[in-house]
């Protein structure tokens, strides 16, 4: 029996951005706690602090993953319906 990985994706939000990881596209690279511990603590739960830093630095955090298991949507805009991650990690509309 192949394991398959399930393909759960959860979300983490403040009032200007919600971050979106898919632990299952995760290679483990910790690009991300390294770069922002305040925010990305794999020691912690949730391990994704939004209110430890600002948004600018949070996304310019999350455009350094290098799987895309991290992207993340402005709260403004509105949660894409469909969507698929882009290189720099933001969702992008597919139905457009």
């Amino acid at each position: 029996m192949t394991d398959i990985p399930k393909k759960i994706t959860k979300k983490y939000t403040n009032e200007e951005v919600t971050v979106v990881w898919q632990p299952h596209m995760c290679i483990h690279s910790e690009i991300c706690f390294h770069g922002l511990p305040s925010v990305f603590n794999p020691e912690q739960r949730p391990w994704v602090q939004v209110e430890a830093s600002d948004t600018k630095t949070i996304v310019s955090q999350i455009k350094r993953c290098p799987s895309g298991a991290l992207s993340y949507f402005m709260n403004a805009d509105g949660e894409p319906e469909e969507s698929s991650v882009s290189v720099d990690g933001k969702f992008t509309d597919r139905t457009q």
